[in-house]
């Protein structure tokens, strides 16, 4: 799922792109209204999570510009004003939940992935939303994968990824972007603890008929048995 989060408060942001990467998710952030208008209709999103108090442009505006211009991506507003009147604003605006702060991380990963549902189940069947890859099943809708059917056990950041080398299927990814993508933001974090979660992930690959291989020089690639 791609996902644009317009939020101005900087550990906020952060802190949500860590946790929704995690989860699978592709997150781009934007923290001027202007810009985050620009970016929604250069890169057409599946959800946008939307702040109310933006500089720039006010989140309502950014809302209002969007659907005028025929944007019809579903819209999470996420924000300090939480009055019925604000809601209704929103609402009427063009969005289609609402989240007043403070709030639970698991509950806007919710909300976010119900509206990507919905939006999914109402498009027309145009192309596959998921990803085959031997015995393995990436569902994006859901952010899980399969092995014949049987939904894996896998930490938030194994999911990462293995979604990640299933979406570039026989393409070997760098260890220094899968590093990027599966420790967003933490610098305090070795280099080498992607090496743990690839260890702990080829474990569970064992059974699947997939092998988790290492490239020298390249990075990392999913390939299947023979």
């Amino acid at each position: 799922m791609h996902l644009l989060l317009i939020e101005d408060d900087a550990a906020l942001h952060t802190a949500l792109q860590r946790s929704l990467v995690r989860s699978g998710m592709r997150v781009e952030v934007c923290s001027d209204g202007q810009r985050a208008l620009a970016l929604w209709k250069a890169q057409t999103p599946d959800v946008v999570v939307l702040d109310l108090s933006l500089p720039g442009m006010d989140g309502l505006d950014v809302l209002r510009q969007a659907r005028h211009a025929g944007l019809d991506t579903p819209v999470l507003i996420l924000t300090a004003r939480g009055t019925v009147g604000d809601k209704v604003l929103g609402l009427n605006a063009g969005a289609d939940d609402y989240l007043p702060k403070p709030f639970d991380l698991d509950e806007l990963e919710a909300r976010v992935r119900a509206l990507h549902r919905r939006r999914s189940a109402a498009a027309p069947d145009t192309s596959s939303h998921s990803v085959q890859w031997g015995q393995l099943r990436y569902d994006r809708d859901n952010g899980a994968i399969y092995h014949q059917h049987q939904l894996m056990d896998l930490t938030p950041r194994e999911l990462t990824l293995l979604s990640v080398l299933m979406a570039k299927q026989g393409q070997a990814i760098a260890k220094e972007r899968l590093f990027e993508l599966v420790f967003p933001g933490e610098a305090h974090v070795q280099y080498e603890a992607i090496e743990v979660v690839v260890y702990r992930l080829r474990k569970k690959l064992s059974p699947t008929g997939v092998t988790l291989t290492t490239l020298r020089g390249l990075g990392y690639l999913l390939k299947r048995d023979s």
